[in-house]
């Protein structure tokens, strides 16, 4: 029986090649986007879930409450040794240090070769690989990290440093001036870990790269490069942990305004919370499974239009059958093989455009998904899942509309909209279609508008044709190859400081304002930099004057923004008035700067704070002229090398970096495009199958409208009104919700658009347009049917 269903199938399919091609086209490109979705939500939903007793790993983090609440991973270096020493609430725990964008050298005989390595150095006590589960293939784990310049490599970086030498008791050394002997080599990293450090140095060696960070006493500031993780004992609770932080701030920070909150972070959230950094927040992958879903729908809905719209080429095959014996299970199961057979093939092509997507996907997303079709049962069981879903939601509605019809109605062609299943049910399945593809595309253009707002709106500061180069010199060497920069043609203006007006570098600070014994209720951004820093970036002073040239903090420029915060009545009466932050920083005001966008259209404008402190400079901002751009970074690449011969030229556009403010809008845009296409598309071929059911249903009418004088137009509209009713009704269904999916999106921004009425016009006259074509190529075959044929149609 099963054998002649498919037999049956085929010879169907092989008839009707345009429905089967629609139907697989449709299927298809729905559950390529449903197994994209799958993997990498499968994808972000495995990271860190191979470590033993995962539940029980915490790390420790900050929330820092002042005139607004901020949030870091970073933690105050002591407070891991004192949470170790004072309780006994964790089994073990291990602070750990890491600093990215470092320089590795290793010397093999006269050989010399740099290695610029973006996951940096970490800094890591022996208990980090005792709560992780990073195994080591050589050394002991026990004491690879025990005596000062140590540490352990991964089996990548071993074979990348030394070859194939044995890399035990090899030395390399990271930012010319730490040597470390290789004690241990680690199994390479697993892609779903969020710890993606290759080079582990001993803890105890940190005081020789950062001797602050490294001492035991730094209570007073936090970097968020210093981490601390604790591997709870069994039956403790959260809350009774963090119910002893407390004690730390009263005890090591008493006098100081921003009251630190000290929090656990479960080691499942790390990896989704943005608020400390995490990659993917879970609410994203909610929208992309929705969308996912939906589209699958929309695939089954076209199916369900089109098999209806086919329902009446099949009601004398459906008349005979039953005629001769045929059942109404028997007829029913005859169309499920039918749409089995077309879900298998669309979910083998399916898979093929899965996997030539994926290199795409993981560019996009910066993953290493793989589809594993060997190993991965979780991708077998979805996909079996999704076949036998769509098998039968698609096929079990015109299965069942088929197997009812009455073998003499059938036979005559007498059937009508009510017997296989009407306007209606289409209507709806449309409707739904449409909606969908709207609130798509609404969302689309609000986050490209959001885009381009953040990216085109006045920041307060010019960010064209800016290039930051690292400082990894003295700061008199710094002046030096400052200097020559300035002699390069095509440079502008070059300035030393710690980082650009707007940077995801952040130096946070508390200031004492006027002599004032008690620090001020709010932090303040710090923007050390010399005195061709406004000059640089075209920023704008209000009041007062530019700095004076200095290598030391002698003068203050602060911006608008920090006159608020004091609760002045002018910006002005700062003038003068000596400011001290960052303990030894002290000196008086000389100049306001109009306020500028200090970090991305998220936050909101920050106090700010522009010392001269040339300890402090990370970079050279160099503003060039765009008249002869390659041969202008030729030549400062050319200069920077000859200056420091030892180090690896890197340099990057401060538009470049502003944009990453936003590389998360920009992924959600690049999906919503594409998924908003294939939505549209899949709703076409519903459309098409409407109205291919009209024109089957209206080839009499249409006969006889002719004969009466009809006009080719005139015909058209007959399908045209039916399609634009159920669009309007569509949009009157996505426009609410769309609003307020967008409106909601939106509060993620302290500057942003407004939903103008113009992008739901945008929306709907798109929609109107495509369907128009979608309905003028069915349609006008039907108008333009020799009316004679028509009228001999029955």
């Amino acid at each position: 029986m099963i054998r002649n269903y498919i037999k049956i199938a085929f010879r169907h399919l092989n008839r009707n090649k345009a429905y089967a091609i629609l139907n697989v086209s449709g299927l298809t490109l729905g559950m390529t986007c449903g197994l994209l979705i799958f993997l990498l939500v499968k994808y972000h939903l495995g990271f860190d879930n191979f470590h033993a007793n995962a539940d029980r790993i915490y790390r420790i983090v900050t929330e820092q409450h002042r005139d607004n609440i901020s949030y870091t991973a970073g933690v105050p270096s002591p407070l891991g040794k004192a949470f170790r020493n004072d309780y006994t609430f964790a089994e073990k725990v291990a602070r750990i240090a890491t600093f990215e964008e470092l320089l590795v050298t290793v010397k093999q005989g006269k050989d010399v070769k740099k290695f610029s390595e973006p996951d940096g150095v970490a800094f890591a006590e022996e208990e980090f690989f005792q709560i992780f589960n990073y195994p080591l293939i050589e050394g002991d784990i026990r004491t690879a990290l025990k005596e000062p310049n140590t540490g352990i490599i991964t089996e990548r970086l071993a074979k990348k440093y030394f070859g194939n030498q044995n890399p035990i008791n090899q030395t390399f050394r990271f930012v010319n001036k730490i040597d470390v002997t290789v004690k241990g080599v680690l199994k390479d990293l697993p892609v779903n870990t969020d710890r993606r450090t290759e080079i582990y140095v001993s803890y105890n060696t940190l005081k020789q790269y950062n001797e602050w960070l490294a001492s035991e006493d730094s209570w007073g500031g936090i970097q968020s490069s210093m981490n601390c993780y604790a591997l709870l004992r069994p039956g403790v609770s959260t809350s009774e942990v963090e119910k002893v932080f407390p004690a730390y701030v009263k005890k090591y920070r008493p006098t100081s305004k921003n009251v630190h909150h000290y929090k656990l972070q479960p080691l499942a959230d790390v990896h989704f919370d943005a608020r400390y950094g995490g990659a993917m927040e879970k609410k994203n992958l909610w929208v992309l499974s929705m969308i996912g879903l939906f589209l699958i729908v929309t695939a089954c809905v076209n199916f369900i239009n089109l098999a209806t719209a086919q329902a009446l080429k099949l009601s004398k095959e459906v008349g005979v059958r039953k005629v001769l014996g045929s059942l109404r299970g028997q007829l029913f199961w005859q169309f499920i093989a039918q749409t089995s057979l077309i879900t298998l093939i669309a979910s083998a092509l399916a898979m093929v455009l899965t996997a030539l997507a994926l290199p795409y996907v993981n560019n996009l997303f910066s993953s290493q998904i793989s589809m594993n079709l060997f190993s991965n049962w979780q991708l077998w069981l979805f996909l079996t899942g999704i076949v036998l879903i769509v098998t039968f939601l698609s096929g079990s509605y015109p299965g069942m509309i088929l197997a009812r019809f009455q073998p003499v109605t059938a036979l005559k062609g007498k059937l009508s909209q009510q017997h296989i299943g009407g306007f209606n049910t289409r209507r709806a399945l449309i409707v739904t279609q449409f909606a969908i593809s709207q609130i798509l595309i609404i969302g689309m253009i609000v986050i490209a508008r959001q885009m381009h707002f953040a990216q085109q709106s006045n920041l307060g500061f010019n960010k064209d044709a800016i290039v930051m180069v690292p400082i990894v010199s003295s700061p008199d060497q710094a002046k030096t190859v400052k200097e020559k920069f300035r002699q390069i043609a095509g440079v502008e203006s070059v300035s030393l400081c710690f980082s650009a007006p707007s940077s995801q570098n952040n130096w946070g600070a508390t200031p004492f304002y006027d002599n004032r014994s008690e620090e001020e209720a709010f932090r303040v951004s710090m923007r050390a930099a010399d005195n061709d820093y406004l000059s640089t970036f075209d920023l704008k002073l209000v009041a007062g004057r530019n700095l004076f040239p200095s290598d030391t903090t002698k003068e203050f420029l602060v911006n608008e923004t920090f006159a608020k915060k004091l609760n002045l009545a002018s910006p002005t009466e700062m003038l003068g008035k000596n400011l001290r932050v960052n303990g030894n920083m002290v000196g008086p005001i000389v100049g306001i700067v109009k306020d500028f966008h200090d970090q991305s259209f998220h936050e909101e404008i920050s106090a700010v704070c522009i010392p001269s402190a040339s300890d402090n400079y990370n970079s050279y901002a160099v503003k060039i002229n765009t008249n002869n751009v390659p041969a202008t970074l030729a030549s400062i690449e050319k200069t920077w090398s000859e200056m420091h011969p030892d180090q690896l030229y890197e340099y990057e556009f401060l538009d470049e970096q502003v944009a990453a403010f936003y590389e998360t809008e920009a992924l959600m845009f690049s999906l919503i495009q594409a998924f908003s296409v294939i939505a549209i598309f899949i709703g076409c071929l519903g459309l098409y199958g409407l109205v291919s059911f009209m024109a089957a249903q209206k080839t009499k009418e249409i006969g006889i409208r002719k004969v009466l004088g009809s006009n080719i137009p005139q015909i058209l509209w007959i399908f045209g009104k039916e399609f634009s009713t159920l669009i309007l009704i569509s949009f009157a269904i996505a426009s609410p919700l769309a609003w307020w999916a967008m409106n909601h999106w939106l509060q993620g921004f302290q500057f942003h658009i407004e939903i103008g009425a113009w992008i739901f016009l945008t929306a709907i006259g798109s929609t109107f347009i495509i369907a128009t074509l979608t309905v003028i190529f069915q349609a006008s075959r039907a108008a333009l049917l020799d009316p004679v044929k028509a009228l001999k149609s029955e």
